[in-house]
């Protein structure tokens, strides 16, 4: 497991405080990190930290502390990474998880201000916060960025149209900041999961006939957990995965292979 160990790693996880990115949270203090929740909601933040903290077995140096944030104001990811400096001292690694689709539907009637509000947060705010850890990590010639994507930037979708561009370019910039801070040994790497049984997908896993659709094909025939992503995380994080950089890891049950 050592290849896998992160402790004395600090973490930053944005859209941590449920789904994906609590399981990330968990996983990578049992690894050993000390990582930081982050949503927009301190109290469900709070909560999410007190759950991991209590739930790790003695002996394991990771633990989890609170920074609430709104991936949508550029002085609130700001806060993020000031407060994180402060409280833990220099961010290892960041993983932007945090993501929105107000819109399901098809493209061609998706309002202005929702394909707005999806290309600023699953886009934008990933290159804000990118950019304000970069110089850190390019210093020490050490870091590792996650950014999570989706299946739905490999493919197109009838009723996911904006969310998936953004989500292909989502993989586009993780290509583009290995090229230019490779160099540095700052390794930006994306992960693609497919449906996944979370909140943020319910609209999709509650569906029977989307549910249908996703699984009566794919090699593994489900759906899957939070914790199936976890994994590929603290891979990207570690040691494990120090000679990857701007690709993206595909998990989804083999959905896109058939």
């Amino acid at each position: 497991m050592l290849m896998f160990d992160l402790t004395g790693k600090n973490v930053v996880i944005t859209g941590s405080s449920k789904g994906i990115g609590k399981s990330i949270a968990h996983q990578m203090a049992l690894a050993g990190a000390k990582v930081t929740i982050s949503s927009r909601k301190a109290d469900v933040c709070e909560e999410v930290a007190k759950e991991i903290n209590t739930s790790l077995p003695d002996g394991c140096a990771g633990s989890a502390i609170v920074i609430p944030v709104n991936i949508n104001s550029k002085e609130s990811l700001q806060n993020l990474v000031d407060e994180a400096h402060e409280k833990m001292g220099q961010i290892d690694v960041l993983v932007c998880n945090a993501a929105l689709n107000p819109y399901f539907g098809p493209a061609m009637d998706c309002p202005d201000d929702a394909f707005d509000k999806i290309m600023s947060a699953n886009i934008k705010s990933n290159h804000w916060l990118c950019n304000m850890v970069l110089p850190e990590m390019k210093a020490r010639k050490d870091g590792a960025i996650i950014i999570v994507s989706s299946i739905g930037g490999l493919k197109g979708s009838a009723e996911l149209g904006a969310y998936c561009i953004s989500k292909a370019a989502d993989m586009q910039l993780v290509r583009n900041l290995s090229v230019e801070h490779g160099p540095d040994n700052v390794r930006i790497n994306a992960i693609a999961p497919g449906l996944i049984r979370t909140d943020f997908a319910r609209a999709l896993w509650e569906n029977p006939e989307i549910l249908k659709k996703a699984t009566s094909r794919a090699p593994l025939k489900r759906i899957g957990e939070p914790e199936e992503i976890a994994g590929a995380a603290v891979f990207m994080a570690s040691k494990a995965g120090s000679f990857m950089t701007g690709h993206t890891m595909v998990i989804d049950g083999g959905q896109t292979i058939v």
